[in-house]
């Protein structure tokens, strides 16, 4: 290992353990402190799968939730005309 990328483990490392030791008493400062932190590792390419992953997941929930909505509705109007006094 070279001494660079020896340099460069032990930043991560130290800031990783100020984020998680008793120093942050701030949450905007712990935030920022660890998305410094997951930057210097190199999480780029695992936040953006995380991230691509999460949006797929909310567009398939958000679909679902109208289908069931509209599903819904026609139970409910199928149910009002069942119902209905007289017709």
């Amino acid at each position: 290992m070279n001494l660079n990328a020896f340099l460069a483990v032990e930043n991560a490392n130290q800031r990783v353990d100020d984020v998680f030791g008793l120093e942050f008493h701030n949450g905007w400062e712990a935030r920022d402190a660890r998305h410094a932190a997951a930057q210097a590792v190199g999480s780029q390419g695992a936040s953006f799968a995380r991230r691509t992953l999460a949006k797929g997941l909310a567009a398939v929930s958000r679909g679902s939730a109208f289908a069931v909505r509209r599903l819904d509705d026609v139970v409910a109007d199928d149910l009002r005309r069942a119902v209905a006094p007289g017709k």
